[in-house]
Parts: structure tokens; C-alpha cells; sequence
């Protein structure tokens, strides 16, 4: 949910012309270097009755007298001081638009007040995945607003420093980004940011705060209930984050960062705090996994802004320095990267593809894939081109170069290419303007035996319908003795014959074992996982008609929930069809289901009994007392999937939660509310990239890449 309301602001924007842009200019984007506009904000607001009333002094550049603002409607601005007349425009959505219009140079005082307050709606992200949002909203609950909610007045394509103080009821306080809050609870709340910034945020609730001084910034946590374990874990972790991602990259760009309790579930990163669910920021693990890559963002989207005419590449590289280094520092790279490659496998279809330059926002599973999953894949494909410390290099100058102003791919490559004095104009025109991905396949393997030990010969082809990609394609050779052998070929034709040579028999050449490269996966690279369903277009659920009435009407209830958005999914009574389709996925429902049976013949990792009812996951029986078992396998290459419960009141947290489990093949849930207590993926086989020289047998696997180190 990354800066989604930035993206929502900035379509909005696009129809809004400042009279003043210069030719060129495009409408939305974030100008590189432009003069400042400068507001001076009093507001106080009353969440009971939704309403704000605010003082702006706006200080504009001197290079316009005539300019577009825009604010929430129904908020009867006035000019208070300053010689400047304001013109309605007319509407934009729920925004109004005003053409101001300048006498002389110089501050112009606005008055405005009214009510704000929008309800949450629903955003489908694909099948049973959806999340909420607002427009903006001020309410008992709490305070959320943004520029594009309108609550203050907004000019297109202008960067803005700000200081804000805001009046709520006793015991309330304001966050916003920069330095402050002044007197915590006082009903008094002081922020200012010098620093430019493409919005400016106001969040309030009767917070908690929680709060450590460290030499560099000031680390705070907002909570709606206090926890001082809670809080104390999320201070520790913020000095931790922010000190190794200033080593990496540069300094810290802000006087604070602040983790903030929202009044729904949410993941925002806004410049200097981040604004999370109350449900989100309970989690045990989100300390180690969503929280860094939120801080993170305060270097890669709020402290170097996005270009979004050229393409996010924000999220790509902190998806990439956040979320991929955490598993490669535990030696799970490879896995994860596989992870990044399935899900664009399983959620992009063709025509739901596109290049990384038309990357704005995620909005659903297949623009994630490419946004986050792909974009991720290109910075590793380059730190592998570049080298670790060419790559720490060209972070650190992207940083110095772009700080608070707007960048694209285009400067990306500049950065890199300064620092390493290396050409890199086809690898980013290739990986940021083409769609799609290289499929390879190993062919003609063959050895021979040389006065020195052995040769061994390859083909690696790449045989997707496009053109062929340039690639750097690392091949494996595993030895009768000794350590795997590493080569990496250069590929950018549909035939590349590589040579190496190997002291000890060879036993196995694999092309691409630990996915360092973004590419099409093969059959038998990676296991059947709920995503092989979830991001299909196309399936049938079959839901037992013999369950007792609450639980039918339960598994009813998730399959049509699950249907919701997916025409080309059908819901059928398991006695309507005869025996299971092949040319689909499959969902079956409940123990009862009478096509169980099936599948549960001939599969492997589980040992399933419908009759018993019995259930043997990974060789261990399970007491299946409370428990929700879930498990997939193919046939042939048609995904299967089947969950079965006894508790119809379980049914509604697993159609909530099973879609956030795309990449799991077997889980099992316990209780009502549905604890996760086990999950995992069946084991992968060969695919047409690996070829045995020598018998079949366990081998030591190919060396993780070593983690990114920080200096």
C-alpha cells in the first residue's frame, strides 16, 4: 500500500494546468528543480462534527502571479491578506479548483473551514484480496489527511516547506512529517519541515507517545491504547534500521521517525512515519520484515522522489533493500527471489503485462509482481553486473545527487554508470522499457575427459516469442570432488554455447539455480502453491453439499467471497459435476467433499483420508481436533487445492486470510480465528535447466549470494 494516495493525487492532478508550468512540463509529475512554495498553517479541527477551519500564508515563487490551487470542496476559501483575488475553477472529483491570482509579489493569507469526511472503500486486489482506503476523513475515530484529500491548499507540480500548528480537544495530538509535536496531549501540536516535500500530512488520535533522542534524530512511537513492550521494541528497531541504512546509503533525511497507530489497517509510508493498522503493528514478525522496508522508504520515495512520468522505481528498490536483504542476510535469497519469479509467473498474464517505466502504484497482485517483484530483480541483476561495492558506490551517489528532488531510471543509470565508468544504456533500456521476461532452457550438454580432468559443454537457449534479452546467466557445474563451479555466461542471441573446464568428474550442470536472473520459470522449478490458483483468471470451486447446513452455507459464503471480481471462476455444487475437470484449477471445499478422493489419489507429501477423517502432513499424523488443513498438488499440471474445517465460524477469517498465503503449498490453522500453525512448500524437482552427467543424488546446493554488506 505504499504512497498509494501520492498515486491517487497525482491522477487526480493530471487534469488540473497550473497557468504557470513551463513548456514541458508534464501535468502530475514532481519537478526536479523548481522554486519552493512555502505554507504557514494554523488549523484547528473538531473530530466530532467532522470539521476544520484553517489560516494559510502561502509564500510563492516570484517566477507566476497567476496560480491553480486545489482544495477540498466546500471548504468557501477566502483571501485574508495579501494582494491577490481567488476564482473558482470548477471540480475536480471531490477537489475544487481556484485560479489565484496575484496583484503584486508577495504572501497571500487564506481563510477556509468545513467538513471532511469520506467513507473507507473497498480496492479489489484480485481473488478474496482486497484493502481499504479513504479519500481523507476527520472523525471520533481519528484524523487522516492528505494532500489528496484537499485539506490544505495544494498547487500542482510544486515541492512545499510547511510549519503547522493545529488546535484539537485535550488529550488529542496532531503528527505530521518533520520536527515536532510540540506538548504531546495538550490539544496543541507544532510540526515544520524545511526540507521540500511533495505533500503534507496530518494524522491525529488520542495518542500515546513514546519517545528516544538519539545524536542523529529523534525515534517516536504513536499508540492508541499504551504498550510499553510494544512501544519499546519499535524505538529499538527504528535507531537499528535508520543507523544501518545510513551507513549504506547516506544520512538520515529527517528529524524523526514515527511509527503511528492508524484506526484501520494499513501500511502508508509517508516522509518521517509511517502509518500502520492497529492489527498490522501487533504482528511479532512485521519488526523484522515490513517495518524496515517502511523506513527505508524515507531514503527511496520521501527523501529522493519519484519521477512517476518515467516509472516507480522506488518500490523495486526498496522491495529489493528492505524485504529481499532481510532473507539474504538468513540465507534465503535464492528462495525469495523464486518467490519474486513465481508470483509474476502466476499473476501477470500477457496482457496484463508492461514495462517497469509504466510502473506508477500497486493495484492488485500482477502490477505488485512487476512494480516490486521485477523491479527488485533489476537492482540484483546490476549489483551482480556491477559488483558489491560498485553497487554501494552508485546508491550512495544516486542519494547525494537527488535528495528531495524528483528522479527516474534515467538517473539511476547516470549514477551508476559515473561511479563505475561503464556503459550501461541497453541494461536499463532493456529491463525498464520492455515487458516480459526471457524464457532458457539447457541444451547439449556433454563432457569429456582431457589430460587435466574434464571439458564440459552447454547450449543455453533462450526461446520466448520476443527478442533475445542481453543476460548474464550463471551456470553451475556440481564435481565428483570439490565445491560447485560457477561460470557466467553472456547471452543476447537465442543460441549461446558456453566452454568450462572441471578438475573432477562433472555430475550435474544447472543453469540458474538460485534465480539470479529475471526470467520465465519452468515446470518442475518450482512447486504447486496456493498463487497457482489465486492468480489464475479461470477456475471452478466445488462446494460440499452434504456438509451439516452452517457449514455449507459457511463455504458458501468464502466461495462467493472469493468470486467476488473473478467472472471467469465458477461456484458449483460438489454433486453437480461428475468427475473434476482438467483444464482449470480446482478449489475443493470441506471434508465432505465428495471429489476427495480424488485428490487425494497418488499425491505425495500428504496422506489423506476423507472417511477417518485422517490426515498425515510431511510424515506426521495430525490431531485434527480444532485444526483447518489446507494442501495443494498438481495433476499433471493442473493446480489442486482443498480445505477442510469443522468450525463454520473459521470459514470467514480463512477467506480473509488464505489469499495473503499465495506462496505456501500446505498450511494448517487452528481455531476460530484461524492461527497459522504450520506451513511450507513441497520440495522442487529438475526442469530443463539442469542436466545429470552422473547418477542421481543429493548434492551440496550452490552457494547463497553473500548478503549486502554494509560499510
Amino acid at each position: 500500500m505504499q504512497r498509494l494516495l501520492a498515486i491517487i493525487s497525482l491522477l487526480l492532478l493530471a487534469t488540473a494546468r497550473p497557468s504557470a508550468a513551463p513548456a514541458g512540463a508534464t501535468a502530475g509529475s514532481i519537478p526536479t528543480a523548481r522554486p519552493l512554495v512555502d505554507h504557514r498553517l494554523e488549523v484547528r479541527i473538531e473530530p466530532m462534527s467532522s470539521l476544520i477551519r484553517a489560516r494559510d500564508q502561502i509564500r510563492l515563487p516570484t517566477d507566476a502571479l497567476e496560480w491553480t490551487l486545489l482544495l477540498h470542496a466546500g471548504l468557501d476559501p477566502k483571501v485574508e491578506a495579501g494582494e491577490a483575488e481567488l476564482v473558482s475553477l470548477g471540480r475536480v472529483g471531490h477537489l475544487a479548483r481556484y485560479g489565484l491570482r496575484l496583484r503584486a509579489p508577495g504572501p497571500v493569507t487564506l481563510t477556509y473551514g468545513g467538513r471532511i469526511r469520506h467513507a473507507l472503500e473497498e480496492i479489489q486486489e484480485g481473488m478474496g484480496r482486497a484493502r481499504q482506503w479513504s479519500r481523507g476523513t476527520i472523525q471520533a475515530d481519528g484524523v487522516f489527511l492528505d494532500g489528496s484529500s484537499g485539506w490544505y491548499p495544494r498547487i500542482p507540480d510544486r515541492l512545499q516547506t510547511f510549519q503547522l500548528q493545529v488546535e484539537l480537544p485535550a488529550g488529542w495530538t496532531a503528527v505530521s512529517q518533520g520536527a515536532g509535536p510540540g506538548k504531546p496531549g495538550s490539544g496543541l501540536s507544532s510540526w515544520s519541515e524545511s526540507h521540500p516535500q511533495d505533500d503534507i500530512y496530518l494524522v491525529a488520535a488520542p495518542f500515546r507517545l513514546y519517545r528516544e533522542q538519539t545524536a542523529e534524530f529523534e525515534s517516536q512511537v504513536y499508540l492508541r491504547r499504551p504498550d510499553e513492550a510494544l512501544a519499546q521494541g519499535y524505538l529499538d528497531a527504528t535507531e537499528d534500521y535508520v543507523r544501518l541504512y545510513s551507513d549504506l546509503i547516506g544520512s538520515y533525511p529527517y528529524a524523526k521517525f514515527a511509527l503511528v497507530e492508524n484506526f484501520w489497517e494499513t501500511g502508508y509510508g509517508m516522509p518521517s512515519f509511517t502509518l500502520l493498522g492497529p492489527k498490522v503493528i501487533r504482528l511479532p514478525f512485521i519488526v523484522q520484515t515490513s517495518y524496515p522496508h517502511e523506513i527505508l522508504h524515507n531514503w527511496w520515495g520521501n527523501g529522493v522522489y519519484v519521477d512517476y512520468s518515467s516509472g516507480n522505481w522506488s518500490e523495486g528498490l526498496t522491495n529489493y533493500l528492505a524485504d529481499h536483504w532481510l532473507r539474504e542476510r538468513a540465507g534465503q535469497g535464492s528462495q525469495y527471489r523464486r518467490d519474486l519469479l513465481k508470483g509474476y509467473a502466476d499473476y501477470v498474464r500477457a496482457g496484463a503485462d508492461f514495462p517497469l517505466t509504466e510502473f506508477r502504484g500497486r493495484h492488485g497482485s500482477a502490477s505488485q509482481a512487476i512494480g516490486y517483484g521485477k523491479g527488485a530483480m533489476l537492482f540484483h541483476m546490476l549489483r551482480g553486473r556491477l559488483g558489491d561495492a560498485n553497487f554501494r558506490l552508485g546508491l550512495r551517489r544516486f542519494y547525494a545527487d537527488n535528495q528531495f528532488r524528483a528522479a527516474s531510471y534515467a538517473d539511476l543509470r547516470r549514477a551508476f554508470e559515473t561511479t563505475t565508468d561503464q556503459d550501461l544504456a541497453a541494461f536499463f533500456e532493456t529491463w525498464t522499457t520492455r515487458p516480459g521476461a526471457p524464457r532458457l532452457v539447457l541444451r547439449d550438454v556433454a563432457a569429456t575427459r582431457e589430460d587435466a580432468g574434464f571439458q564440459v559443454r552447454g547450449r543455453i537457449e533462450q526461446t520466448q516469442a520476443a527478442a533475445p534479452y542481453p543476460l548474464r546467466v550463471p551456470v553451475v557445474i556440481h564435481q565428483e570432488s570439490g565445491p560447485p563451479k560457477v561460470i557466467r555466461v553472456e547471452s543476447d542471441a537465442r543460441r549461446t554455447d558456453f566452454e568450462t573446464d572441471s578438475r573432477s568428474a562433472p555430475l550435474r550442470v544447472a543453469v540458474d539455480p538460485a534465480f539470479d536472473v529475471f526470467r520465465q520459470l519452468l515446470p518442475g522449478e518450482t512447486p504447486v502453491t496456493l498463487s497457482n490458483l489465486f492468480g489464475s483468471d479461470e477456475g471452478l470451486i466445488l462446494v460440499p453439499t452434504n456438509a451439516p447446513r452452517p457449514l455449507a452455507d459457511a463455504y458458501r459464503r468464502l466461495a462467493a467471497n472469493w468470486k467476488s471480481g473473478r467472472p471467469g471462476w465458477r461456484v458449483r455444487d460438489d454433486t453437480s459435476v461428475h468427475r473434476l475437470p482438467s483444464d482449470r484449477p480446482v478449489w475443493l471445499l470441506g471434508w465432505e467433499n465428495r471429489h476427495l478422493t480424488t485428490f487425494a489419489a497418488e499425491a505425495t507429501g500428504f496422506a489423506l483420508d476423507p472417511a477417518a477423517p485422517r490426515l498425515r502432513l510431511r510424515g506426521e499424523k495430525l490431531d485434527l481436533a480444532g485444526l483447518s488443513p489446507v494442501l495443494t498438488r498438481w495433476r499433471e499440471r493442473q493446480p489442486l487445492a482443498w480445505m477442510g474445517s469443522a468450525d463454520a465460524s473459521a470459514l470467514s477469517a480463512l477467506a480473509r486470510k488464505l489469499p495473503h498465503y499465495g506462496k505456501y503449498s500446505y498450511l494448517v490453522f487452528s481455531g476460530p480465528e484461524a492461527r497459522n500453525q504450520t506451513k511450507g512448500q513441497w520440495p522442487s524437482g529438475d526442469s530443463a535447466l539442469v542436466h545429470w552427467l552422473g547418477p542421481r543424488r543429493e548434492l551440496e546446493p550452490a552457494m547463497e549470494t553473500p548478503p549486502l554488506e554494509v560499510r
